[in-house]
């Protein structure tokens, strides 16, 4: 594809990913948006499952964007920092009970959440997984809350499938429910995302069917940030909002799987 034609779709992408109402956007989900304008694949019905391989190298996205210039919507990549402690940085929380919280594998996707003021629409303080272990005062907060969820977001891939686990592992015997709300390959799958390639052994997910597992096995992974901006924002709102009540039957203080709590099938766009 020629240059000017790759920074017209790509000026296209970025109008997408930044609506409706002026959307802040990190670069992978400009890149992934950026797939889906050169390779309509979403537009296919969701009754026939599968992945992409992208249409397009990132190299030459990020030259075509270092060509296009200021982006608006287009997120600053965050200067490298050491992990912190998690916690929120609003210290008024640890006086009340905390009902729900979000950790995030990405830690780009956790910083989209909080620029398009997702936390405050969801009253759900939002954490990077780089940010465990929890700080002990958030761990209480959730703990004065029957039924506090810790809700964890994480990309199709054998870590992030085991991120779930990890986080339920770090919070100890007396900790909140943890649910995981994906994605997995089914999700990837039935959304049609651009995947990518991996390197490793897939580790096996209890939550995982054959299929699935066989996928991961063959190397490939699918990220939350080929997820539309927009999309991704109202089904988490969905999502973590009506996922508050443990389901018929959830065994105390484990891991609830996606398909446990209802999460399997994303909405539409």
């Amino acid at each position: 594809m020629r240059s000017g034609l790759l920074e017209r779709a790509l000026r296209v992408a970025a109008a997408r990913a930044a609506a409706p109402g002026d959307l802040k956007f990190t670069e992978r989900q400009l890149y992934f948006e950026l797939c889906r304008v050169l390779l309509p694949a979403h537009l296919l019905p969701r009754r026939l499952p599968f992945t992409l391989a992208p249409p397009l190298c990132h190299g030459r996205f990020a030259a075509a964007l270092g060509r296009l210039g200021d982006v608006p919507g287009l997120l600053a990549a965050p200067p490298h920092r050491r992990p912190r402690r998690g916690a929120p940085a609003e210290p008024d929380l640890y006086d009340y009970g905390l009902p729900r919280l979000l950790v995030c594998q990405d830690p780009a996707i956790a910083r989209m959440l909080l620029a398009n003021d997702w936390h405050l629409e969801a009253a759900c303080p939002v954490l990077a997984a780089d940010d465990l272990p929890l700080d002990p005062r958030l761990t209480a907060a959730l703990g004065r809350v029957p039924d506090a969820v810790v809700h964890v977001l994480h990309d199709a891939s054998a870590q992030g499938t085991a991120l779930p686990g990890r986080v339920r592992a770090q919070l100890g015997p007396d900790a909140p429910r943890v649910a995981a709300l994906g994605l997995t390959p089914r999700h990837a799958a039935s959304l049609h995302l651009t995947r990518g390639r991996a390197t490793g052994p897939a580790l096996p997910a209890a939550s995982l069917d054959r299929r699935e597992l066989r996928w991961l096995a063959r190397g490939r992974y699918a990220e939350v940030a080929a997820v539309n901006p927009a999309h991704l924002l109202r089904t988490l709102h969905r999502l973590v909002r009506d996922g508050g009540a443990p389901p018929p039957g959830a065994a105390p203080g484990g891991v609830e799987a996606p398909r446990d709590t209802g999460f399997l099938t994303w909405p539409a766009r």
